[in-house]
């Protein structure tokens, strides 16, 4: 039986928004995006900041087009 493609729609992140947080992350003296800055982003008094803290945590989960194929040594 044939693998079914995915249907899940493409995230398309703003152009005006990409980098946002991560510039954000190094302006708190952090040298980019890390587990440390996306913690202290969420507890930011800033909601527009806690927001992308939490994408930013939750696109680290994705796969983000990387082959599952282990590659041949």
């Amino acid at each position: 039986m044939a693998k079914k493609k995915s249907t899940k729609p493409k995230i398309e992140i703003n152009p005006a928004n990409k980098g946002k947080f991560t510039k954000y992350c190094k302006t708190k003296g952090y040298k980019g995006v890390t587990k440390a800055c996306i913690q202290e982003g969420k507890k930011s008094p800033n909601p527009k900041i806690r927001k992308e803290a939490t994408f930013a945590e939750n696109a680290r989960k994705w796969k983000k087009g990387k082959s599952t194929k282990k590659k041949a040594k």
